[in-house]
């Protein structure tokens, strides 16, 4: 195990400018001390630009060109890609990957939600790196949605045992972006529980969808339906917060024409590991076929796809209130 790390890094290295990566990148950002340098890379050079554009009053943000450039610079490495494949090729690919560079003693923070057995290999990978001088490889995907990374407030599922060396620092760098960081146990067990969270929020998404759908059929006014349900005993934080239905919840992407948001595909993608990952295991769910069935229909589905994954109510052929 690796000793502790008590001096704050002076140099990140960022990989990953979607959605969630952006206004992570962000927050980090703005939060660091002002002697601290941010490295960043992204595939597409567009938005890349842009990063840099919209920080251009930061002096210590630099843009690179590779993976490898992004971790060559760095102390602290930090990913977010959409999937294990781009995974592996953001840490693995021939001279361009950030193993290609001097790894030496640094640590690697994937925030990917991919499944756990190529995070397993990528982090295999990680510490062969350099075996004099092992890096330190974590999964830490995160939740709370877009909206959650625009305000700092993510929730981090962090692959570490509370006991780990390292955690009191990933603590310290993950709070830069989150308000909530849980070590879950041990190398991929963030995954897991993500994984586990996103298969119980996309089923809570779907039920509550057609819960309001069919409430508001019998003639139930949906604000009104929707109050019931928080101090009933089908409430949830997506009847609160993220409500399926247009103008329940007015600040929340599903009343701005499902934009943004978290992505039906994404849904899908995530409901699709959790169950690959149920079978590894013996875990029996009752409700994924379904689920998935809804979720990938939804995909398939022009009026829905690319739109943040509660639009899975318009699927349904939910009504649709016009939000003023």
């Amino acid at each position: 195990m690796s000793k502790p790390t008590n001096v704050f890094p002076q140099r990140f290295g960022w990989v990953g400018l979607g959605a969630m990566g952006f206004p992570m990148a962000s927050q980090l950002l703005q939060k660091l001390p002002p002697s601290c340098e941010l490295f960043v890379y992204d595939i597409d050079s567009v938005v890349l630009r842009k990063f840099i554009q919209a920080n251009a009053d930061h002096p210590a943000i630099t843009m690179v060109s590779s993976p490898k450039e992004a971790a060559e610079y760095s102390d602290f490495f930090i990913s977010i890609v959409p999937e294990g494949s781009h995974v592996k090729d953001v840490y693995m690919a021939p001279q361009r990957g950030a193993l290609a560079a001097n790894t030496g003693g640094k640590i690697f923070i994937d925030c990917s939600t991919i499944d756990p057995g190529t995070s397993l290999e990528v982090g295999r990978a990680v510490a062969a790196s350099h075996p004099t001088n092992p890096p330190r490889f974590f999964d830490a995907p995160v939740s709370g949605g877009t909206r959650g990374a625009e305000k700092g407030i993510l929730t981090f599922m962090v692959g570490a045992a509370e006991d780990d060396p390292q955690f009191v620092l990933l603590r310290r760098i993950f709070s830069c972006m989150g308000t909530s960081i849980y070590p879950i146990g041990g190398q991929s067990l963030g995954l897991a529980a993500k994984l586990s969270n996103n298969y119980l929020s996309g089923m809570i998404a779907l039920a509550t969808s057609e819960a309001m759908n069919l409430g508001m059929r019998l003639g139930i006014d949906p604000k009104v339906l929707s109050e019931c349900f928080k101090t009933s005993s089908g409430g949830s934080w997506v009847n609160s917060t993220i409500n399926p239905v247009p103008g329940v919840c007015p600040d929340a992407v599903t009343s701005k024409g499902y934009e943004g948001g978290f992505k039906i595909q994404l849904m899908k993608k995530d409901i699709s590991l959790a169950i690959q990952a149920a079978k590894t295991v013996d875990a029996k769910l009752v409700l994924a076929d379904a689920g998935l069935g809804a979720y990938a229909a939804a995909t398939d589905d022009p009026n829905c796809r690319d739109r943040d994954s509660r639009v899975v109510y318009r699927w349904l052929g939910g009504i649709e209130p016009e939000c003023t």
